[in-house]
């Protein structure tokens, strides 16, 4: 590892912090530090350009520092939360992953938007914002400025929808609980449904999580079917014959890995105030991995992509929306 590699690594946690502590103030702790760590990064690269040999640290970062992240990030799942909240709550899951990822998909194929920032703003849509981006775009090999582009999209719509739930959720209708699993069930990132959730009290935020983090599980069975699909797409454009073998599925073990510490979490074995410590380290690392997907871009991206993109987001997410609240309002 060279020097260059570790003033990549250095620069993603000087970003990572920076952003850490941006997401700390008033308001703006509603878009969250991996929002504001892509951001910063497409900001110092768009001034101040990185120079080539930083190039395998930011690569180390944003792939292998995603994954560690995504792993961690199982320290704050309870799978008995999971069975708490019963069917109702995974059926929101599924619904809202199902409906998301197919709601931004045909509004971008209706609005030909760019179809890699389609899709992968979709599965941002329907699972769990940026880390499911990061999480689909090595299934699907996308290029660093279109998982950029993708999270900004999904980051600055998932904001706008936090605002307007905690503005109107007085005027919703819904119980706390009902209000909980309108959140969880259609809002972007975890940050986002904290948020929302939050405004509402604490039994809503409670379900809002159970139903968001289910939805985050379901990340391991779609970034696998997506890997599946992708790894038979590859072979027929190659034009090579013969079955796919196990071994050759890209399936993303690191988020097998996201299960195993949140079953480690559920046993108690880990102490809670090690477990958020781990958490902590979790985002920490995740916004080292978006600081580092941010630097290989600028915002000349946004103008190359266009305002589609955003707008089949932006409809999608509203479609999303709409069917949670039907949800909740007659199965619950």
């Amino acid at each position: 590892m060279n020097k260059g590699f570790w003033i990549g690594i250095g620069l993603t946690l000087l970003l990572a912090v920076l952003a850490e502590l941006a997401a700390g103030l008033p308001y703006i702790s509603l878009i969250g530090p991996l929002v504001f760590a892509i951001l910063l990064g497409m900001l110092w690269n768009t001034f101040l350009p990185v120079k080539d040999e930083w190039g395998s640290g930011l690569k180390f970062a944003s792939k292998k520092l995603l994954r560690a992240g995504i792993i961690l990030l199982g320290m704050r799942l309870h799978l008995g939360d999971l069975a708490e909240a019963g069917w109702t709550a995974f059926g929101l899951a599924a619904i809202s992953v199902a409906v998301g990822i197919a709601a931004v998909w045909a509004a971008a194929k209706l609005l030909k938007s760019d179809p890699a920032i389609g899709f992968l703003t979709a599965a941002g849509t329907g699972i769990c914002g940026a880390a499911a981006i990061g999480a689909v775009s090595s299934q699907v090999k996308s290029k660093p400025e279109e998982t950029a582009v993708s999270v900004a999209i999904i980051s600055i719509v998932g904001t706008l929808f936090t605002f307007a739930y905690a503005l109107l959720h007085p005027v919703m209708g819904l119980t706390e609980k009902q209000y909980g699993l309108f959140a969880g069930g259609s809002l972007h990132e975890i940050a986002n449904v904290v948020a929302a959730g939050d405004a509402a009290g604490a039994e809503a935020l409670d379900f809002a999580l159970v139903v968001k983090l289910t939805r985050v599980v379901l990340l391991v069975f779609v970034a696998a079917g997506i890997g599946i699909y992708a790894a038979r797409k590859m072979k027929k454009e190659g034009q090579q014959g013969g079955r796919l073998t196990f071994r050759e599925l890209p399936i993303p073990w690191f988020i097998l890995g996201f299960l195993a510490v949140s079953a480690v979490h559920t046993t108690g074995i880990v102490p809670e105030t090690v477990a958020a410590r781990l958490v902590d380290l979790a985002y920490l690392l995740l916004a080292m991995a978006m600081a580092g997907i941010g630097l290989g871009v600028s915002f000349n991206a946004f103008r190359k992509a266009g305002f589609r993109p955003f707008a089949a987001c932006l409809i999608g997410s509203l479609v999303l929306a709409a069917i949670v609240y039907g949800y909740v309002r007659l199965v619950v």
